[in-house]
């Protein structure tokens, strides 16, 4: 499973299953707060696959944003 499905796959589960947002601000809202505490707790990825070429990186690129 690549990354990112199971970034998403946790956003879905802690921010939106089992809700019933009443406007897409409120849902917007929940996922604003969700990754706000999300960033806190961030740490980079390091378990690469061996035959990955990320491991020869020395240093991550610039932040995107």
């Amino acid at each position: 499973m690549n990354w990112i499905e199971s970034e998403f796959a946790a956003l879905r589960y802690f921010a939106l299953n089992g809700t019933d947002h009443r406007s897409h601000a409120k849902q917007n809202a929940a996922i604003a707060g969700y990754v706000r505490n999300y960033d806190k707790q961030a740490r980079p990825k390091t378990n690469f696959a061996q035959s990955s070429p990320i491991r020869s990186w020395t240093s991550y690129p610039a932040e995107a944003a």
